[in-house]
């Protein structure tokens, strides 16, 4: 698929688009000024009698750890606990955003909540650019501003200017998707490395190649495919299996440990061990009662698949489509459900477009008129659940809280 947008049209797009993000990134600045007058002063925040402000604010809980990892590195060996099993450690964190951040600050004098949040903020912005780009083609532009505002105002879009992981992987997915919608094969190669060493995604990344591999393929006959686009759209196939296994090859390399990531990512857990999908057996129940938690493991899923699959979404395209399946299948079988649980929600970009009724292949009813009236009420959600986000997530409560 390629672009139809004239280049001058394009650059008033983009700058629309960069509007609304610094906008919703206005109202969250706000609601985290507002939250951190509550926040008391203690070691996560720079000390318990030094005020809290803005920037260090910006880099609690896993800031604290890539910060760590941006003035320390990782460490040789694995940290063992009393009981032998492998201690809470930076191996658990990807390694491009907190080398960014050292590069940041080794140029700037800026310490790391300063640099980490600033960098977090200017990836959220190319990332709301290249979602714009990626959804206007499909579901018209004024959706396309809907769909990047919502996003953009999601509860847990609050990371996005945090000194946290989800906007530099917001970026990269989005550019992958992007390159891939075009067939730039080669470029999506390159991007789907970086994706290896932000965030654990290129699994589902690599169901979504091999889905848009197989539609080019069964198209072979109305257009025919050389063999140079043959090999790069294996390389890109195979890039993404790289990526999936790049950052525990590494921790392996660097500790001695063939299972180091893995052991690394235990610690996290309750169990103490990584089970692919009985952690929301039991977290469901936890939360909603044995009666109704299995219930809603089975309806919640189901409700996803009727989402995407139906004719409602279709004009997101096959990409995305796969995408918002394989994802969530993703988290199911490698999260331990918690509070982490709605930052893990921002990549599911796609399915705000057909939440606001703008998946149709024919655009019907996607001009501005009925656009608001569905989205305008979501957004008001969205930014209510963003003060309960920051006060109840990620305002530290001394001497221990849940991790956001």
């Amino acid at each position: 698929m390629t672009s139809v947008i004239a280049p001058g049209r394009r650059g008033v797009f983009v700058g629309w688009v960069l509007a609304v993000y610094a906008l919703a990134r206005v109202v969250t600045t706000t609601i985290l000024l507002l939250v951190m007058s509550r926040q008391v002063p203690s070691g996560m925040t720079g000390g318990d009698d030094v005020p809290v402000t803005y920037f260090p604010f910006t880099a609690l809980w896993d800031g604290q750890w890539y910060q760590t990892i941006a003035l320390h590195g990782y460490p040789s060996q694995l940290p063992v606990g009393e009981t032998g099993a492998v201690s809470q450690n930076p191996w658990a964190f990807y390694p491009l955003f907190p080398m960014l951040a050292r590069a940041g600050m080794s140029v700037t004098g800026l310490d790391f909540p300063t640099v980490g949040s600033t960098i977090a903020l200017l990836c959220g912005a190319g990332a709301a650019v290249l979602m714009g780009l990626l959804l206007r083609d499909r579901l018209g532009e004024p959706a396309a501003y809907v769909v990047v505002a919502l996003w953009a105002s999601f509860p847990a879009s609050v990371t996005l200017q945090l000194a946290y992981t989800e906007s530099l992987a917001m970026l990269l997915l989005v550019a992958y998707l992007y390159a891939v919608a075009r067939e730039r094969w080669l470029v999506a190669t390159a991007v789907a490395l970086l994706v290896g060493l932000s965030r654990p995604i290129a699994v589902p990344l690599g169901i979504v190649t091999l889905v848009v591999v197989a539609l080019r393929w069964r198209a072979r006959r109305e257009r025919p495919i050389p063999p140079s686009t043959y090999a790069a759209m294996l390389a890109a196939l195979v890039g993404c299996g790289v990526a999936g296994l790049l950052w525990p090859a590494v921790a392996w390399w660097r500790t001695g440990v063939s299972s180091a990531y893995t052991d690394t990512m235990a610690s996290w857990r309750g169990s103490g061990t990584v089970e692919p999908f009985t952690p929301w057996v039991g977290m469901s129940e936890y939360v909603f009662g044995p009666t109704w938690g299995p219930v809603l493991l089975v309806v919640v899923p189901l409700g996803l698949v009727a989402m995407v699959a139906g004719p409602w979404a279709r004009g997101l395209g096959a990409d995305l489509r796969a995408w918002s399946l394989a994802y969530p299948a993703y988290l199911a079988a490698v999260l331990d459900p918690f509070t982490s649980i709605f930052r893990y929600l921002v990549p599911l970009f796609p399915l705000l477009g057909v939440v606001v009724g703008a998946g149709w292949a024919d655009r019907r009813g996607n001009g501005w008129p009925r656009l608001l009236v569905r989205a305008v009420p979501l957004l008001v959600l969205f930014v209510v659940g963003q003060y309960w986000w920051i006060d109840e997530l990620w305002r530290f409560v001394p001497p221990s809280d849940y991790p956001p």
